[in-house]
């Protein structure tokens, strides 16, 4: 197609300790080299731990399907998250995590998520009214955009409140700080730095920008919360109603209100910022690739016309899925998952891997695996007009199994929601010179942002 998306160049070798140590602490892609895109399974031994990378389809099947009890989620992610996140699905186990699904499904059923598109469809709306005060033809910081657009849809269809800019900027900032330094507290723990060290290189600024986060959503939360346990009829229509009402079929109890916030800060978590990331890789691309954006936007011409957007004009929108299917398999918004081995001994492609071991399945790097995809680095949405065609094993932005995101439907369903409202009001041009700058922290960002041109597009 004439050009090659940006990725980091891997370095030649692998890295010493040393600088492993140095590489991530700003971004784990820093740390990958050229072997890391073509191997099958790969050691790195850290002071503190030690952790096994598995790029095999067969093995990640096992790991995330076959044997998936063997495999929990790790505890190292459930200690550096806790501070945002408590104990929600996203981090538990075994009989709690069953617990929590059990109760938080519901919510994302596809009939819960068709009441809640009006509340999609207004903060979309709400984007090109805001994007549309800039000058056309001005450059647009796209990715400040998507995060809080993917925020706003979070507050709206969960809590039934709009974000207002303001404190939307500073929850978003506050996330941006958790992100950071949560990178470099994983490196710290790694490397066995003690604890009072580790309170002073940042872990108070991360635990302060995680608590702010859980405040601002508590005081939503609570009063709802308040309500429903002194027999108030639920009035609103949106997801926090949802969670406040399930019951454990077990214990005929409702989740009390710290477990609900645990959800709902996972939920914003999971919602928002990898939805955001999805969308501003997406719009890179299609400022890149004008033909593919053309494409787009008669489809969305096509099916829209210029009615009112539905949840059927958006199932209808395939060219665009199929882009933006593309741009997860290139830019994955988790580029890795964290499992650790429970079992004493486990042997996987020969090699023995001892009980506590971290073992981590990377999308960033079975997504660009040349034995999995031709050209893989390059941008090709026909790969994903036949899935069949797709190697078993071998995409997987939402994981696999059982702990696939649960709220894959939803996800979908938004961002294409915003990037047909975009496409069919304006035409992306990507800043000249402008190259992002790839990190990978809890999700693949650009950490200098995504510079795009908006022309508006006459009706």
């Amino acid at each position: 197609m004439g050009q090659c998306p940006f990725h980091p160049k891997p370095h030649k070798n692998k890295a010493s300790l040393f600088t492993t140590l140095f590489l991530k602490r700003r971004s784990w892609l820093d740390g990958l080299y050229e072997k890391s895109y073509k191997m099958k399974m790969g050691r790195v031994k850290m002071p503190g731990l030690d952790l096994h990378v598995v790029n095999d389809p067969k093995e990640v099947r096992r790991i995330m399907v076959d044997e998936v009890r063997e495999f929990p989620k790790s505890e190292l992610l459930h200690e550096l998250l806790n501070p945002l996140l408590g104990d929600s699905i996203f981090t538990t186990n075994d009989k709690v995590w069953e617990k929590q699904r059990d109760l938080i499904k519901p919510s994302f059923e596809m009939t819960r998520i068709s009441r809640v598109f009006t509340h999609m469809k207004n903060a979309a709306n709400d984007l090109i009214e805001h994007l549309d005060k800039n000058k056309s033809g001005s450059v647009v910081e796209v990715d400040e955009e998507m995060t809080y657009t993917t925020a706003d849809v979070i507050f709206r269809t969960i809590m039934s409140e709009r974000l207002d800019r303001e404190e939307g900027k500073k929850v978003i900032n506050a996330f941006i700080t958790f992100q950071e330094e949560t990178a470099r507290a994983a490196m710290r723990k790694m490397f066995c730095f003690p604890r009072w060290i580790s309170y002073f290189l940042g872990e108070k600024r991360r635990l302060a920008a995680g608590e702010e986060i859980r405040v601002v959503l508590s005081n939503i939360i609570k009063p709802r919360y308040d309500a429903v346990t002194n027999g108030k009829e639920i009035e609103n229509e949106d997801i926090l109603s949802s969670l406040l009402q399930v019951v454990d079929c077990d214990t005929n109890e409702r989740f009390s209100f710290e477990e609900i916030l645990d959800q709902v800060a996972m939920l914003f978590l999971a919602g928002h910022e990898t939805t955001a990331s999805s969308l501003t890789w997406t719009l890179y691309l299609l400022s890149m690739f004008q033909e593919e954006q053309e494409k787009a936007y008669a489809e969305v011409l096509e099916v829209q016309g210029e009615e009112e957007v539905t949840i059927q004009h958006i199932r209808k929108m395939k060219y665009l899925t199929n882009i933006f299917k593309e741009a997860l398999r290139l830019y994955p918004p988790v580029g890795f998952y964290a499992r650790e081995s429970k079992r004493e001994h486990i042997v996987m492609r020969s090699k023995n891997i001892k009980k506590g071991s971290a073992i981590v399945v990377a999308p960033w790097l079975i997504h660009r695996h040349e034995e999995f995809w031709e050209n893989p680095n390059d941008f090709d949405p026909k790969r994903h007009e036949n899935p069949k065609e797709i190697k078993k094993d071998t995409y997987l932005p939402f994981g696999m199994g059982e702990r696939v995101c649960i709220g894959q439907g939803f996800a979908m369903q938004e961002s294409i929601l915003i990037l047909s409202s975009i496409l069919k009001n304006y035409k992306l041009e990507l800043e000249e010179g402008f190259v992002p700058d790839v990190v990978g922290r809890l999700t693949v960002r650009s950490a200098n942002g995504m510079n795009i041109i908006l022309t508006k597009r006459e009706k």
